[in-house]
């Protein structure tokens, strides 16, 4: 059994020569032949190409450490198995060997891990979601339309009493979902305590009066474990049921702590991944990168949106939906996509059909919620509204022309500078 790992290899030099080190190096290999290097031991751990296939060569290097005047830059995507037997299970493992290592090797000027396939002899071995797509549908009582989200502006500022005058005015929106912005922590002005202890009653109330629990999402990242697990359990213990993680600042160990013990829904913000992936020549994709924090365990994965307000482009989220729906080995270790970064109701129809006309997702607006002309309730019957039209094929502006909500967001956010 192999785990097989795509390199997008580009050199001045020979793509087979490269390849050839790639595998070496990563596995038992070093810059003179050893004594302990057999036949017999590279046999049962050594790393093989597989295949190359050619790709058009580079106008430019993604590192600038060979001139463009040396030649053409030749690049490739490249398969190299590493059997299991070199790595095991352990995701630590696999990130060093297989990942980390590449790229520092010389000769290469870029390259970007594309793709991971991993045995089967990782299923069952790491927990994976405890809640994901079911569980977060379950828990929000949402079926048949996407979870409607919001999130708390300003990001960074408000005292507890003030979140909580702001959340209230959201729970009695209507929404489905509201979250901590993932910059919020516990800072003096606003220990995640004193927040839990403001917010939380107004949840509880306004679930006994109407029977819906809005799914609040507390930050409680922590980079000490311990830490990080008394505030869940302080979110817990109050009755919360959800809980913000910066995947990238807790790391592989802080996740896996978390998830063995948590009775939380885990939403993670990939806030750090832009800086593994923004040059297309270097880095990773994010579908070999989702796949460590789904085996890890997050429920919820948060992955920008249509026509966002960042750099990345609307293709780029269409694959990272469309990995996080691909199973690894069950369908119920797939997270629950959430769309964000700009969204209103605008992007709901292309959000539909481009995801494979799903409404398995949460759709998080900030702006595009509380920001709309008639108020934030008004703002989530908007998102509804344009969810409801997308569903059932009809152009926003016809499906406005009985609805008011809709109709005003239009006005609002159609030139993309509202939202």
């Amino acid at each position: 059994m192999s785990i097989i790992i795509t390199y997008r290899i580009e050199t001045p030099g020979h793509i087979e020569a490269m390849a050839d080190k790639i595998a070496s190096d990563q596995s038992t290999g070093t810059f003179v032949p050893v004594p302990g290097e057999t036949e017999e031991l590279k046999s049962r751990v050594a790393a093989r190409v597989l295949g190359i296939r050619r790709l058009e060569d580079a106008g430019r290097p993604t590192w600038p450490e060979v001139a463009t005047g040396h030649g053409p830059l030749h690049r490739a995507d490249v398969d190299i198995a590493f059997p299991l037997e070199a790595i095991g299970t352990d995701l630590s493992a696999l990130m060093t060997i297989a990942i980390g290592g590449v790229y520092s090797i010389k000769g290469m000027t870029g390259i970007r891990i594309v793709d991971m396939k991993l045995p089967g002899d990782f299923y069952g071995v790491h927990p994976g979601p405890q809640f994901g797509i079911a569980g977060s549908k379950c828990l929000t009582g949402v079926e048949g339309r996407p979870i409607i989200g919001t999130i708390v502006k300003p990001a960074l500022g408000l005292r507890p009493v003030e979140t909580a005058e702001l959340v209230g005015e959201l729970i009695s929106s209507g929404v489905d979902f509201i979250k901590d912005d993932e910059k919020l922590m516990s800072p003096a002005y606003s220990p995640l305590k004193e927040r839990v202890e403001a917010i939380m009653p107004l949840i509880h109330d306004h679930e006994q009066k109407t029977g819906k629990k809005v799914m609040y999402a507390f930050g409680i990242t922590h980079a000490d474990p311990d830490e990080m697990m008394r505030n869940h359990d302080l979110v817990l213990k109050a009755g919360g049921n959800c809980a913000v993680v910066n995947i990238n600042s807790i790391g592989f160990g802080g996740m896996s702590f978390l998830r063995k013990r948590s009775g939380l829904v885990l939403h993670a913000h990939r806030n750090g991944w832009d800086i593994l992936t923004r040059h297309p020549g270097a880095g990773m994709d994010f579908k070999v990168y989702q796949q460590f924090w789904r085996l890890l365990g997050v429920d919820q994965f948060q992955i920008n949106g249509i026509r966002v307000k960042y750099w990345e482009p609307d293709e780029s989220f269409v694959e990272s939906f469309k990995a996080l729906r691909t199973p690894l080995f069950d369908p119920s270790d797939c997270p629950l996509p959430v769309a964000g970064s700009g969204q209103w109701g605008g992007q709901a129809p292309e959000t539909y059909q481009r995801t494979g006309r799903t409404t398995d997702l949460l759709y998080l607006c900030g702006g595009g919620i509380v920001s709309h002309p008639f108020g934030p309730a008004a703002g989530v019957r908007a998102i509804q509204q344009a969810w409801q039209a997308a569903v059932a094929d009809i152009p926003l502006e016809d499906y406005a022309k009985d609805h008011p909500e809709l109709a005003a967001s239009i006005t609002k956010f159609s030139d993309g500078k509202g939202a």
